[in-house]
């Protein structure tokens, strides 16, 4: 749903209803929609009788967020047992570690 949020830029529960690949009931959308608002990811105004929901967090922060978490949950923390892993199930060969190793070399240090 985030995904047609950050398109739109703003957007009703029965546009986004419409846009969605999968139906789902209207009641569902509302939900999901009012769980996002509590934890912060839209917030919404209301025009006429409608909700109109936005984004509060950016698409690359909204990713970073869920990328720890997986971290959190899945690898103890560790970003290397994440890589490992995605190398053992074959979603990313040595050879493309390898050449984001380099990359990353090049860069300047993190803050």
């Amino acid at each position: 749903m985030m995904t047609h949020v950050w398109r739109r830029g703003r957007v009703t529960a029965e546009e986004l209803l419409r846009a969605l690949d999968r139906p789902l009931k209207n009641a569902t959308v509302r939900t999901v929609l009012r769980r996002l608002e509590a934890k912060g990811y839209v917030r919404h105004t209301v025009e006429g009788r409608a909700f109109v929901y936005e984004a509060r967090v950016e698409r690359a922060r909204a990713a970073t967020s869920a990328i720890r978490r997986v971290l959190q949950r899945f690898f103890g923390g560790s970003p290397s047992r994440l890589l490992v892993g995605l190398v053992d199930e074959g979603l990313i060969n040595p050879e493309e570690l390898r050449a984001l190793s380099r990359e990353l070399a090049r860069r300047p240090a993190a803050k």
